[in-house]
């Protein structure tokens, strides 16, 4: 199965609040974080929240 690198790229200070959350939800703590993640809907869409803050590659 397919799998999403997250790389936190841009800071959370300024953003807003559910953006934060979602960052933090997603594991992200602080700029150059990286998580992998199953490519699920929730995921995609989590990223898709905070598009402009993060960078997200598949990987395998």
């Amino acid at each position: 199965m397919a799998r999403l690198k997250i790389t936190q790229v841009r800071s959370q200070i300024g953003s807003k609040q559910n953006h934060r959350d979602t960052l933090r939800s997603l594991g992200l703590r602080r700029i150059n974080d990286v998580v992998v993640k199953e490519d699920r809907p929730e995921f995609r869409g989590m990223a898709n929240t905070v598009r402009h803050l993060v960078t997200v590659e598949e990987v395998d």
